[in-house]
């Protein structure tokens, strides 16, 4: 409307009219009033995000493809075990028709081995090359506890594999009807299981972590990873097998070693004498127990100390 002038004049329309009641709205700092959970809250949310992180959960599908193809190699053959135990109506495993529980490690190294190619380097490089190692550093968590989280994410997801397809083919086994004998042999094979996987996941994962430690590279570090698992197999191989050196070489064989102490933990002697004479099974056979586990416990102490000496020298450059 206008006035006599012909000035035009607005006027101010009521808080109804433009949608609602006005609000004043406290602008002032405040501090925050939730739940605290302090440093063990902070290595749980790490362990938690880098598990789901690695595995593509919450992730296009792209990043979801290549780890559970791994999962799924190696729970392919437990499946197909399962299946055979199901329409042939023996005890398969006593029969000496398929695998016992410890020999499965044997059909799942590859996939093992290419989970970790996988896995690890994106753990550890993409916080360095995102930024959020510095923003995870601001928190309560400080430099062990973040690694020892990062650690703790990689054994897990590493165990996907170690694990899963022999719970699986425990829990299918002894459903079928072919599975050990009694509530006592049944927890028994379970903490073998558990066990053995735990420990083969731990020590390649120490390894791994020290080699994606050294590059902010993604494609560098999965290359490391996957000559240093391939290429210790392959050259402390020929020095045994070939050289006919010490068998105490195999100690420097991630794949070998670890196998060695996943028999020690089935309570698994050695091969008989006979055609695989001069095998990799008889000889690492020679070893000691009390040798197996230092040279298992030697690999986890030199992968976090070169873990902890890399982590060092990027904080203190920061």
């Amino acid at each position: 409307m206008s006035d006599t002038t012909g000035t035009a004049v607005h006027r101010a329309q009521p808080p109804e009219a433009i949608g609602g009641a006005a609000q004043i709205l406290d602008q002032r700092y405040r501090p925050y009033s939730g739940a605290r959970h302090g440093l063990a809250g902070a290595m749980r949310s790490v362990v938690g995000s880098s598990w789901r992180f690695t595995l593509g959960f919450g992730r296009p599908a792209r990043h979801k493809f290549l780890p559970w193809l791994a999962v799924v190699i190696a729970l392919v053959p437990a499946i197909v075990f399962v299946g055979m135990a199901t329409v042939l109506d023996i005890d398969l495993i006593s029969e000496q028709i398929l695998p016992d529980y410890h020999e499965y490690y044997v059909l799942i190294q590859a996939a093992l081995f290419f989970f970790c190619g996988i896995v690890v380097p994106e753990i550890l490089v993409a916080d360095r090359r995102n930024g959020m190692l510095s923003l995870y550093l601001s928190t309560p968590l400080r430099l062990w506890s973040y690694l020892a989280s990062k650690a703790a994410a990689v054994t897990a997801t590493l165990a996907v594999i170690t694990v899963g397809p022999l719970l699986f083919l425990l829990v299918a086994y002894t459903i079928e009807g072919s599975g050990p004998d009694g509530p006592g042999d049944w927890l028994i094979v379970l903490v073998r299981i558990l066990g053995a996987g735990i420990a083969i996941a731990a020590t390649i994962a120490a390894a791994s972590l020290a080699i994606s430690s050294l590059t902010d590279r993604r494609a560098f570090a999965v290359i490391g990873v996957v000559l240093l698992l391939l290429g210790s197999n392959l050259v402390t191989s020929v020095l045994v097998e070939v050289a006919e050196m010490d068998a105490r070489i195999y100690a420097f064989n991630l794949g070998e070693i670890g196998a060695a102490l996943k028999d020690r933990i089935f309570g698994v002697g050695p091969p008989p004498l006979g055609d695989d004479e001069g095998s990799p099974g008889q000889r690492i056979s020679e070893l000691s127990t009390l040798f197996v586990i230092a040279a298992n416990a030697a690999w986890v102490a030199a992968g976090a100390s070169v873990l902890w000496w890399r982590y060092r020298r990027i904080e203190g450059g920061r």
